[in-house]
């Protein structure tokens, strides 16, 4: 049995990435990023008691978020494999068969991605409050936090958009996914010009999806 992400060294991980096996792969790390994010804001709300009456209800909730970016980590993986299995098999006998497992798998792999954007887009939320309001000691983490999350929610848009063109998905997927980008983005605005990262309110572009075909 694969051991969990929690499990293995962090070089383990990172040398998965890099391997030449198709997962984990972008969204996989897309959700790690978010947990990164999502494990400092905890760390600032719980140095911010004296700024913030609700500060350990704050930590709650990122801790919450992190474990879910996690879990989200190891489905993505688990999602692609699915989408090449499914273009692994055989057009005959029977081709619509084959194209609704492929339409299926590729669903539920634009799925996660967008799970993992909304989880982003709230975890920067978070952290773009936590930079303004809490311990001003503890600013330069929360400030890392909005930026790496609002990075894990553009990352993973994208891979939405290119699971929906590629599968001719129903756009509301997409659209949600811009929705979170958006709100991740007014987060990343509300800092400072010279803090927030360039293009932040950006969502996934209308371009062709290049390199999606598994």
């Amino acid at each position: 049995m694969k051991p969990s992400l929690l499990d293995q060294p962090l070089g383990t991980y990172l040398d998965q990435l890099a391997s030449d096996q198709p997962a984990p792969g972008g969204g996989s790390a897309a959700a790690v990023t978010g947990s990164l994010a999502a494990g400092l804001v905890a760390m600032a709300a719980r140095f911010s008691s004296g700024q913030l009456p609700d500060a350990a209800d704050r930590a709650g909730r990122a801790d919450a978020y992190r474990a879910d970016l996690v879990a989200m980590a190891e489905r993505d993986a688990e999602a692609y494999g699915a989408v090449l299995e499914a273009f692994r098999l055989p057009a005959e006998p029977d081709p619509q068969q084959r194209r609704r497992k492929i339409t299926d798998a590729l669903e539920h792999a634009a799925l996660v991605p967008l799970e993992i954007t909304e989880v982003a887009a709230r975890t920067a939320a978070e952290a773009a409050e936590l930079a303004e309001q809490g311990n001003p000691n503890l600013r330069g983490d929360a400030l890392t936090a909005v930026i790496l999350a609002w990075a894990a929610a553009r990352s993973a848009a994208e891979l939405v958009r290119l699971n929906v063109e590629l599968g001719a998905l129903e756009r509301d997927l997409l659209d949600r996914a811009r929705l979170a980008v958006a709100r991740a983005g007014e987060a990343a605005d509300s800092l400072s010009p010279e803090e927030a990262p360039d293009g932040s309110a950006a969502g996934p572009s209308d371009g062709p999806a290049a390199g999606a075909q598994p």
